[in-house]
């Protein structure tokens, strides 16, 4: 976020889906804070006019353009917003319509949207950047090409990689994401969202399927791949009372700020496909124990925040590994703050403050026009801000 001088109070303004939580939760917390009501722009009327403009002096935050059917048929042509497919068409019609915006101090930089809404563009910027990330052959100048499950099939063999997630390259929310898994005798099977249809459509789902006729794993890749594919492999990650474990950590202005645990008896964690939160205490306990420190943990996070600079707020997903030593870092979420009521670490300087109110605090320090408190050991980056379960397609908006 760009540095703005003393004057008048600041305004927000907000490219929003208008009747979204994310959009009321964010101006409540601007209200909170003294501070005019934000301008709402929806994105519908962004996409429609190829951007909008602003103020100098607006302070400009995008939000999720997700959960509002219109504005998912005219990011991807699709008119049944529970329908997998289009996430590349999805991702050049967003990352256009990021850059059609005029004026204002951003909080989000476009440059660095167009990384984090690309798997393969963030895994190498984050593996280029020395952050831990599960192996990839997709991602980086060699990146091989995955144009339909006979690629996936030999790429598992030659990367040595009988376990691994396939994920749509601009997805979000887990849509369209396979945990794939074969076995020496062969046989393989794929968790995932995705409603496979007798006609071979794909529908997102809020239900978990397990699919073990490779046939039917093959229809559903071989139908996203045309969309592009990010491969990874597949780590073990360290478990709570029986349940495999995550993390969703918030980092704003360089700082984490905020903590999710994420628990399942399923390799996908996300909290609206049945995943639990579980307890941070025992996380940083068991961290302890394993020989690690929390605030490494967090180090990891902050170092992955740092690759995007320009962006005020991300949420980073990060896997233990077993024995709780290490940990990698699994996805960057542009807009992974929605955690309703959660407040702030201790030591963060967000201590009672949800994400939201967080970040407006920063900007409030940020421009001088709020003496915020701030960690003694803070570090400051360099600023340039038809099935009852199917669900419609979400943009990063869910941990």
């Amino acid at each position: 976020m760009q540095a703005q001088p003393p004057g008048p109070p600041v305004r927000f303004a907000v490219v929003g889906n208008p009747e979204n939580r994310r959009v009321a939760l964010f101006a409540e917390a601007v209200r909170a804070a003294g501070l005019p009501a934000p301008r709402i722009v929806p994105w519908a009327d962004v996409l429609r006019a190829g951007g909008a403009d602003f103020a100098a002096d607006e302070i400009v935050r995008l939000d999720s353009p997700g959960e509002n059917p219109e504005v998912d048929r005219l990011l991807r042509d699709i008119q049944d917003p529970t329908r997998v497919e289009g996430s590349a068409l999805w991702y050049a019609r967003f990352t256009r319509a990021t850059r059609g915006l005029r004026g204002g101090i951003r909080l989000d930089d476009t440059d660095d949207l167009a990384v984090l809404f690309d798997k393969r563009r963030c895994h190498a910027t984050l593996e280029a950047a020395d952050v831990p990330v599960p192996r990839s052959p997709t991602s980086g100048g060699d990146a091989a090409p995955v144009r339909g499950w006979d690629d996936v099939r030999t790429l598992m063999r030659e990367h040595r990689m009988p376990r691994l997630f396939v994920k749509p390259a601009h997805g979000s929310s887990a849509s369209g994401v396979l945990a794939v898994e074969s076995s020496a005798a062969g046989r393989i099977r794929a968790t995932t969202s995705v409603e496979l249809t007798p006609d071979k459509v794909l529908f997102n789902s809020l239900k978990l399927r397990r699919y073990e006729r490779e046939r039917d794993i093959a229809a559903i890749v071989d139908t996203l791949a045309p969309d592009g594919l990010h491969l990874e492999r597949w780590l073990p990650k360290a478990s709570l009372r029986g349940r495999v474990t995550d993390l969703r950590i918030v980092v704003v202005a360089g700082r984490a700020t905020h903590a999710v645990v994420r628990t399942s008896t399923s390799p996908l964690t996300n909290l609206h496909l049945g995943g639990s939160r579980g307890d941070l205490d025992a996380v940083r306990e068991a961290v302890r124990a394993g020989g690690g420190r929390w605030s490494d943990v967090l180090a990891v996070c902050e170092r992955t925040a740092a690759c995007f600079p320009r962006t005020l707020c991300v949420g980073v997903d990060l896997l233990p590994a077993v024995g709780w030593r290490r940990s990698a870092v699994g996805e960057v979420n542009a807009f992974g703050d929605l955690l309703p009521r959660l407040t702030g670490l201790p030591g963060s300087g967000a201590e009672g403050l949800d994400t939201y109110a967080a970040q407006i605090a920063a900007v409030l320090h940020r421009t001088g026009t709020a003496d915020t408190p701030q960690h003694p050991n803070h570090r400051h980056h360099a600023q340039h801000p038809h099935d009852p379960h199917r669900t419609g397609t979400p943009t990063h908006a869910r941990a």
